[in-house]
C-alpha cells in the first residue's frame, strides 16, 4: 500500500502542473464488440490537421474502456456543454452506466454521439501510437456538427464554464 501513495505522491506535483493549462470536456465513444455504445471523459483532445481533418485524443492503458477502444475502427468524440458537467462525471468513473439510446444522436454506421453537445466528430481510427502509459489514437473526421454555446471547461482539477459562442 505504501509503494501505491508513494506513486501517488510523486505524480501529484506534475499533475497539478499540467492542470494549470485550461482544457474542454468531451466524450468520446465508440461500439464495442457486441453492438453496445461505450463512452469515457476525455480533456486530451486536439485538432490535428484540416486537409485531411484529423483529429486526436489520448486513452489511459487502465481505462476500463481501454481494449473497447483499440480494436474499434470508429470513434466519436462529443464537446460537453457547460450544462453537462454531470455527463462528464459519469464517464469519468471506472465502468460507468452506459450511454442510453435516448441520450445518442442516431447515426447511419458511425460511431454513438451525444444529442446535446457543443460538436461532434465521427472519426475513422488511422492510426494509434503508444505514449507511456497512454495510446494516442489519430482519428480522420468523416462528418462532424457544431452548436452554439457555452463549454464545460477543466482547470486546475476544478470545472469552469467557457465564453458562450453563437
Amino acid at each position: 500500500m505504501a509503494d501505491d501513495k508513494s506513486k501517488i505522491d510523486i505524480h501529484r506535483p506534475l499533475k497539478d502542473a499540467f492542470g494549470r493549462f485550461s482544457t474542454g470536456i468531451a466524450i468520446a465513444s465508440c461500439w464495442n464488440g457486441e453492438g453496445d455504445p461505450v463512452a469515457i471523459t476525455i480533456n486530451s483532445f486536439a485538432s490535428v490537421s484540416l486537409a485531411p481533418p484529423l483529429l486526436l485524443w489520448c486513452l489511459e492503458k487502465k481505462a476500463s474502456t481501454f481494449e473497447k477502444f483499440m480494436t474499434a475502427p470508429r470513434y466519436g468524440i462529443s464537446i460537453l456543454t457547460a450544462e453537462q458537467e454531470d455527463i462528464s462525471n459519469r464517464f469519468a468513473g471506472f465502468e460507468p452506466t452506459p450511454l442510453q439510446a435516448e441520450e445518442m444522436l442516431n447515426t447511419k454506421d458511425g460511431p454513438p454521439l451525444l444529442k446535446t453537445c457543443l460538436a461532434a466528430f465521427d472519426c475513422t481510427i488511422v492510426d494509434r501510437h503508444e505514449a507511456g502509459d497512454h495510446f494516442i489514437l489519430i482519428g480522420k473526421v468523416n462528418d462532424f456538427r457544431s452548436h452554439g454555446g457555452a463549454p464545460l471547461t477543466y482547470f486546475a482539477s476544478q470545472y469552469g464554464v467557457g465564453n458562450v459562442v453563437e
